[in-house]
């Protein structure tokens, strides 16, 4: 795990095989962790991925592997475009700890701020403590929490939403 050996970088909408690669790891590993489920990907036909690369997607390589990778959704509306989602946020076990995530979350951070988005928000399982703290240290605060937000295995698992404001 070398430094020089990760490149993070925005996906083509061609690139629908290392895109699918690690989303389906992301969901096949951290079940609990997504509310979308793999069997949920699993289906998705070529032009379903496709479709879904029309947001951004960053992902990080190592070489030619993908280890990590970051969503955003940016609203639509006039009103709300200022606003944006960021989503299935993903880092391979053994690149935890290693910085990965902050430079993932700086990659789409920049991204937004181009893009004139002057907010984040995102949800994260109020079962990943870790990944809490990670977001409060990168200037992200709780602003609520969704009871039971998503089901897995039979039980519910609270969301805890959190914001945070960019500079303009």
């Amino acid at each position: 795990m070398t430094e020089q050996a990760i490149k993070i970088r925005r996906l083509g909408r061609d690139e629908v095989d290392a895109f699918r690669h690690i989303r389906l790891e992301a969901l096949r590993c951290e079940p609990a962790s997504f509310a979308s489920s793999y069997e949920d990907w699993a289906s998705l036909s070529a032009d379903e991925w496709r479709q879904r690369l029309k947001n951004p997607v960053i992902v990080a390589f190592q070489n030619d592997e993908p280890v990590g990778l970051i969503g955003l959704l940016r609203e639509r509306p006039r009103k709300t475009a200022h606003r944006a989602q960021i989503v299935m946020v993903y880092v391979r076990k053994n690149w935890r700890g290693s910085g990965l995530a902050k430079k993932l979350l700086d990659a789409i951070t920049n991204y937004a701020q181009e893009t004139d988005v002057t907010q984040l928000e995102l949800s994260v399982s109020a079962e990943n403590p870790i990944a809490i703290r990670f977001y409060e240290r990168e200037g992200f605060t709780e602003i609520g929490r969704v009871p039971a937000g998503i089901t897995h295995e039979g039980r519910g698992i609270d969301d805890v939403l959190m914001v945070r404001c960019l500079p303009q």
